[in-house]
């Protein structure tokens, strides 16, 4: 298992933290995705070996928010 984290452009609401961590969380290989609202960041803990983190980057941005 590894832990990634990146920074997302700032969120406006409480609700993108859900779309993004139910949207990440599904993902295979994925085993836990929490955003933390305040920075902005969300932290995935995953299986390198069955996601890649450009994956993860482009489900992210597929909802309409930028990773910087």
């Amino acid at each position: 298992m590894k832990t990634i984290k990146m920074q997302l452009e700032p969120l406006t609401c409480p609700s993108c933290i859900k779309k993004i961590e139910n949207a990440v969380g599904k993902m295979s290989g994925v085993e836990e995705a929490k955003v933390m609202f305040n920075s902005s960041k969300v932290k995935v803990n995953m299986n390198p070996e069955a996601v890649k983190e450009n994956d993860i980057k482009e489900t992210i941005e597929k909802l309409g928010y930028k990773v910087v």
